[in-house]
């Protein structure tokens, strides 16, 4: 006997809580919710990062999409911050080397700057930038806590001192430093073992207090249902492409809307 939907509901809730206790800020879900709105601890990492420690952030988004030229790739900065000097600065978190490539950042970067100028302004009232990826790995292999990225004249030996600024953050490294302990916090899952009191609070807000765990239930909620439309949106496109069913049929096997089924089949014609 199937399962009714009340017992399905209560079976993924309880699947939900389970994987919540085990949830570090390094992971993306989680990442996500602790920084939203929270100038705070987005200052903080951003200071303990830089080594800027008077820097102030003046505003903050999460999950940012950044697309000005019609047919160029978007893309989602995880955290994009601006400090009370104009300078910008994209954190983003990657647990899998891959998502920290070399061209990733480069393309991250030049987003920022056409994100920052607009038309009839001079190239050089372009903000300073920082493209800050930490990463769950050394990437390198070398070791070190911090690896910065700058352009160099080879033709001087001078840095190139154009604004731009990369830098991977090592998620294995440890020591008794700010930076050692941050790491550390980002990769635990429990607030008490975690060093800074503003990491602390806002772990054990979204993994203990009942607001917290409602909000980050419903985060859970709506990636399933992305998850749920995207698998029968691909349904749709097979169908389509077999052309053996009407638009009318398609929806309703494959519960979505008509409405998008019929997006779809216009976005195949064209």
């Amino acid at each position: 006997m199937n399962e009714t939907n009340i017992q399905i509901k209560e079976r993924e809730h309880q699947e939900d809580l389970a994987r919540l206790r085990g949830l570090r800020p390094i992971d993306d879900d989680f990442m996500r919710c602790i920084f939203r709105e929270n100038i705070p601890l987005a200052q903080l990492v951003l200071r303990i990062l830089t080594g800027k420690n008077d820097l102030i952030i003046t505003q903050l988004e999460t999950q940012m999409d950044m697309k000005r030229l019609v047919g160029a790739r978007s893309i989602c900065l995880d955290a994009y911050g601006t400090d009370s000097l104009g300078k910008k600065y994209d954190l983003e978190i990657q647990r899998a080397d891959r998502g920290a490539r070399k061209h990733r950042a480069r393309y991250h970067a030049s987003c920022m700057d056409v994100e920052n100028l607009d038309a009839g302004q001079d190239f050089e009232e372009l903000p300073e930038t920082y493209t800050i990826f930490l990463t769950e790995n050394d990437v390198f292999k070398m070791g070190k806590a911090l690896y910065q990225v700058e352009r160099i004249n080879l033709g001087t030996g001078e840095l190139f001192d154009d604004g731009e600024h990369i830098l991977y953050v090592n998620g294995e490294y440890r020591d008794d430093t700010d930076l050692g302990k941050l790491m550390h916090d980002f990769s635990s899952w429990d607030p008490e073992d975690m060093y800074f009191d503003l990491m602390k609070s806002v772990t054990r807000y979204y993994k203990e207090d009942p607001k917290g765990v409602e909000i980050m239930c419903r985060a859970f909620e709506e990636t399933r249902n992305e998850g749920a439309l995207s698998k029968a949106i691909a349904i749709v496109k097979n169908l389509l492409q077999e052309g053996s069913m009407s638009l009318e049929v398609i929806s309703k096997v494959t519960e979505v809307p008509l409405e998008k089924v019929k997006e779809i089949a216009e976005m195949k014609t064209v």
